[in-house]
């Protein structure tokens, strides 16, 4: 009597793992790059630009080059406002700007010949000989204020009108005394009170004596 024995097991293939599968799944989908696709203008409304076309396409085209014609001339009128207001407003600034430094030259000119009379101070205690040592340091001391002063009014564009020996100019050099009679050329003798000028101009003539060469 054979024995019973249990029934044998088929062994079942193995299925196929999944994993590639899976690694296929996971790839990167590629990107689709969306196109963007401008929107075309529309069909413009004639109403919307207050435009009342007639049927007939002739009259409708006349309508709009009339239309397109004044608008151009508008337009163009509009620009030459444009442009004078421009040019106006380009002469004013430089007009300010004139006025201004013209303004800041007066003011200048009125401090600088406001500080003459000092410097005909220093001139005059200057003029003066020094009897003792005390005298003269004072002088000296006289003399670089003076110097200094000249100095910073020369910054600003103050000069010395030459006097003493020069040939008498009347445009520089205003005469207070001249030789009764006498012929030939004319020379300052005597420099009585000194003159200036300011950026090239006569601010004071020299108050001079002349007499012939």
């Amino acid at each position: 009597m054979s024995e019973d024995r249990p029934p044998t097991e088929e062994r079942r293939p193995e299925e196929p793992s999944a994993l590639p599968q899976q690694a296929a799944e996971s790839e990167e989908a590629p990107v689709v790059v969306a196109e963007v696709v401008e929107e075309e203008r529309g069909p413009i409304d004639p109403h919307a630009l207050g435009l009342e076309l007639p049927e007939d396409p002739t009259e409708a085209l006349q309508l709009v080059l009339r239309e397109l014609a004044d608008a151009r001339d508008e337009a163009g009128a509009y620009l030459d406002d444009l442009q004078r207001v421009a040019a106006d407003f380009d002469n004013f600034r430089k007009r300010a700007l004139r006025d201004h430094a013209a303004n800041i030259e007066r003011a200048s000119e009125h401090i600088v010949k406001s500080l003459l009379p000092v410097l005909d101070t220093l001139d005059a205690a200057l003029a003066s000989g020094a009897e003792t040592t005390t005298e003269q340091q004072l002088l000296d001391g006289i003399r670089g204020t003076r110097d200094l002063l000249l100095d910073t009014l020369g910054k600003e564009g103050l000069e010395l009108i030459p006097a003493l020996g020069e040939d008498f100019d009347p445009r520089l050099h205003e005469a207070v005394a001249a030789p009764q009679e006498g012929q030939g050329h004319l020379v300052v003798a005597q420099e009585l009170r000194r003159g200036y000028l300011l950026k090239g101009r006569v601010l004071r003539a020299a108050l001079v004596a002349v007499d012939h060469e």
